[in-house]
């Protein structure tokens, strides 16, 4: 006891007492192994896996070696808060669960308590909990796991093994076959399998039950002060997290000496940068850090497995594009314009300029804004359709083989801080028929009312940053227009757009921080029922202002740029004073596919060193420190686990809303204006390879270890990436029919060109449509400035100087216009049609996977039956009566 003995000071305990208290308590809660309720049988894998961390000595257990840490609990000496600590560890005690504190060897001012949830603790919350687990063997039938695959091992017998595919050898948990499960009964203990105590019960099992136990439990008199969320709100407690299973990392290689850990083999199988290439163990994530989290990468990496025929498909586009660049007829005109003049860019200094300079950004234009274009946009709209219907059957098979199909109806509970705030007014749960908290309909209609004034706000100050870069974006245009170097005068396009997306990023990634926090706010000012409730409000929150944040300066150039120009002679300005932009000759689709590139790639480069790089950082800086206070401890002893994980970063607050939010705002970009962009899927399926292992990286080795939750899909974002299907399919048609020069260039094609009466076969049908797409001004008619040429051209389809109605509209300019709209409707009712129609036929369940849940309902209640029969019939011959076959 000489180590717990390290002097800490409190008024209501002394040091003595908790020794006192705790060896009482371990001889109280002994684990005391009743024979009759073990099967003999040999020990699954996972059992000697987990075993191993008992042969581990820097600290995994007790300081008796037999009682195994669940949860560790970290506070400061110096905090005032004793009176509330010692209370709240009194009520564990009382809970059933047992305390041991130990001091850090790192810093004298942090103490550890270490829990451990003894087996009728355990027993008592699982059946609580309606934890589901495992019934006896020799009972029933191995249920064995779902695949919808159709099994061609046969016929693939000839060729090579998958390389993508795991070693199976090296992955010993994942081989084992799954019982069926009930939900844990006291009563009905005999049904289950327990071949084991301390391993019948997995650890993130063990730690699910004690957190359950650590948000319920009080720390004062009164309904409202209680969880330990709350006292580490109130630093109470500085941090509360399950340990990991060990180190990470073995002196002996894996293959030859095995896994030490749970951790080890994670880090091994799947966090290593070196097996990018593999499939994820998705067994084994959700057997360390829970379903929820295991819900999360499965569908990362089925994103990212969808990603690559979008990716393929989008290179294709681009590569057409790209070879067909010089026999493009509107490139050749536009470069071969060496005595085309346009009218100047700005009034004063500038001056008018050729065509023909801007040959390069013409060419560039055409890589994005061809052929392709259309057909990507509807491959894209129905690719995202196929994904979310696929995923729905693949979520469906995840969730039966992990026990997830009842749990959401058995196990959804109320938030502490929710019971705590509308205790006084209950009502009967409807499903439960017990009392609980109820939230009136006027409190919650008000909260309600504040939270969506607060998301509006937050949206218009969106929309002011917007605005902000669209003026500076003006005076950049007017200041490069007429710059002295000659190289940025002739590229003033690039260099606005430039400069423009730059300072566009920074101002969004500032916007950023300031979001999440009042989300954060006005999400907790709600008071979500439960849990999920909570994560999905704030998801939406967060989604909504990002989405807008991130999207608006998009929508800005795609739909907004140059379509209020004005003319020449007759400008339309801002306040006056600053002239509005106008596009390109070859289209405005370039300043939108620059913009969306920049961000993409600027945003995922951010994320991914804030992900990996700011931890490593942070927890590079924690070693330095602990290695200076070993050595000022003189300490040559390895630091236990719970040290370790102490100096490791805790888990983002928000818990999976950021790592999912990164991944729909990608999701966002990729489909909504991948018209303009279809490069987009490639970029995405490349951050997304990296983003993987980067993740797992950072959950196995930078973070401690999380606390393992449930869950049975990805919440609210699944109804978000379905929203973001169906902005898709509008904004890519508006984009085709309004920012790109498709549809003029197909009027012109079809009614203007010399190919009217032959019909649209080819480029050369194309011939005269820059001519025919740039009207002419006067420049007499401008009263300052002194130029060489009487008149220039301009973009737009107005009548000449010289007619009888100068610079009104065209009547090309009306069917032009009458084409865009007719496009937008054709457009929009053919991919929806097509959408709806491949959501019809691909069913969210797979059909076998339907059958097969009904035959194991079937089948648990003849092995329920069958197996209470076989006890009764043994209390019967055990108490010596009359022994009948009939049901007692």
């Amino acid at each position: 006891m000489s180590q717990f003995a390290h002097p800490y000071s409190s008024p209501f305990h002394s040091n003595v007492q908790d020794v006192y208290t705790e060896e009482r308590e371990v001889a109280e809660f002994e684990p005391k192994t009743d024979e009759t309720l073990l099967v003999q049988q040999k020990p699954v894998s996972r059992a000697k896996l987990e075993g191993n961390n008992s042969e581990n000595p820097s600290g995994l257990m007790f300081r008796d070696g037999k009682k195994r840490i669940d949860y560790i609990l970290v506070y400061k000496k110096s905090s005032p808060q004793v009176e509330k600590r010692c209370t709240f560890e009194r009520n564990l005690r009382a809970e059933g669960l047992m305390l041991e504190k130990e001091p850090s060897l790192t810093n004298s001012d942090i103490m550890f308590v270490k829990i451990h949830a003894p087996w009728d603790t355990l027993c008592k919350y699982a059946e609580q909990m309606n934890i589901r687990m495992p019934f006896r063997l020799d009972l029933i039938c191995i249920r064995t796991k779902f695949n919808s695959r159709i099994d061609f091992r046969q016929l693939k017998s000839w060729l090579p093994r998958n390389p993508m595919k795991l070693d199976k050898e090296a992955l010993p948990d994942l081989e084992e076959t799954d019982c069926y499960t009930a939900p844990f009964s006291r009563a009905r203990m005999h049904h289950f399998t327990i071949n084991n105590r301390e391993t019948f019960f997995s650890n993130s099992t063990r730690s699910r039950i004690v957190h359950h136990v650590l948000q319920r439990t009080k720390y004062e008199d009164g309904k409202s002060k209680m969880g330990i969320n709350r006292l580490l709100g109130n630093s109470t407690y500085e941090a509360a997290f399950p340990p990991h299973e060990g180190s990470y990392k073995s002196r002996h290689p894996i293959k030859t000496h095995g896994a030490q850990n749970h951790r080890h083999l994670l880090y091994e199988r799947w966090a290593r940068w070196g097996i990018w290439y593999k499939y994820q163990p998705l067994d084994l994530i959700r057997r360390y850090f829970g379903e929820k989290i295991g819900l999360y990468f499965a569908w990362l990496g089925w994103y990212t497995g969808m990603l690559i025929p979008a990716a393929l498909v989008g290179l294709f586009v681009f590569l057409y594009g790209l070879f067909t660049m010089d026999s493009s007829q509107v490139s050749k005109e536009i470069c071969e314009a060496n005595t085309t003049i346009m009218c100047p860019m700005c009034e004063g200094n500038c001056s008018s300029w050729t065509l023909s300079d801007s040959c390069v950004y013409a060419k560039v234009t055409h890589l994005f804004d061809n052929g392709g274009t259309v057909f990507f946009a509807i491959f894209m709209a129905i690719w995202a359709t196929v994904f979310l219907e696929f995923w729905k059957r693949r979520r469906a098979e995840l969730t039966y083989d992990w026990d997830l199909i009842d749990w959401e109806e058995e196990e959804e509970e109320l938030r502490p801080q929710f019971e705590a705030k509308y205790s006084r007014k209950e009502r009967v749960n409807p499903i439960s028929g017990k009392p609980e908290p109820f939230q009136p309909f006027t409190d919650k209609l008000s909260r309600l009312m504040v939270s969506v004034s607060g998301i509006f706000f937050m949206i218009s100050l969106v929309l002011t940053a917007v605005f902000a870069v669209v003026v500076f974006r003006l005076i950049a245009m007017e200041k490069f227009a007429s710059f002295q170097w000659e190289f940025v005068k002739k590229n003033w396009q690039f260099a606005t757009s430039g400069t423009g997306v730059c300072i566009n990023f920074m101002i969004i990634m500032s916007l950023n921080v300031v979001y999440e926090k009042v989300a954060y706010l006005l999400t907790n000012l709600e008071h979500p029922r439960t849990e999920s409730e909570w994560e999905n409000s704030f998801a939406l929150k967060m989604f909504l202002f990002q989405f807008v944040n991130l999207n608006s300066s998009t929508f800005y150039i795609a739909f907004f740029l140059g379509r209020f120009a004005g003319r020449p002679g007759d400008y339309n300005k801002l306040f006056n004073r600053w002239r509005m932009e106008e596009c390109h000759p070859s289209g405005c689709l370039i300043d939108l596919c620059l913009q969306m590139g920049v961000i993409m790639v600027l945003k995922q480069i951010w994320n991914n060193f804030m992900e990996l790089g700011y931890p490593l950082l942070q927890n590079w800086w924690s070693r330095r420190k602990m290695k200076r206070a070993g050595e000022q401890n003189n300490s040559k002893d390895q630091l236990p686990q719970w040290d370790r994980d102490w100096n490791l970063q805790p888990m983002n607050a928000h818990g999976l809303v950021d790592e999912y939010l990164e991944m729909v705002l990608q999701f966002g970009f990729t489909t909504i204006f991948v018209a303009a962009f279809p490069l987009a899927p490639l970029l995405a399926l490349l951050n997304n390879i990296i983003e993987i292992r980067l993740d797992a990286y950072k959950f196995v080795t930078q973070w401690r270890r999380p606390m393992p939750a449930r869950a049975t899909d990805i919440g609210i974002w699944h109804g978000i990436l379905e929203g973001i299907g169906v902005v898709a399919v509008i904004t890519n048609a508006f984009v085709i029919a309004i920012t790109s020069d498709y549809i003029p260039r197909f009027v012109y094609a079809f009614k203007y060109g010399p190919c009217v009466d032959k019909g649209y076969r080819h480029e050369k049908c194309l011939r005269g449509y820059l001519n025919n797409s740039l009207s002419v001004f006067d420049m007499g008619e401008l009263k300052n400035g002194s130029y060489h040429t009487r008149y220039c051209r301009y973009r737009d389809y107005r009548a000449p100087p010289w007619s009888p109605e100068p610079y009104e509209f065209t009547l090309q300019f009306w069917h032009v216009l009458a084409a865009r709209l007719a496009f937008i409707i054709v457009f929009e009712h053919l991919v929806f049609g097509i959408k709806t129609f491949i959501a019809h036929m691909i069913p969210d369940m797979p059909k076998d996977l339907c059958d097969r849940m009904r035959r194991e309902k079937y089948l648990m209640q003849e092995m329920m039956y069958e197996a209470e029969l076989e006890h009764l019939q043994k209390e019967r011959k055990k108490n010596g009566k009359r022994y009948h076959h009939e049901w007692p």
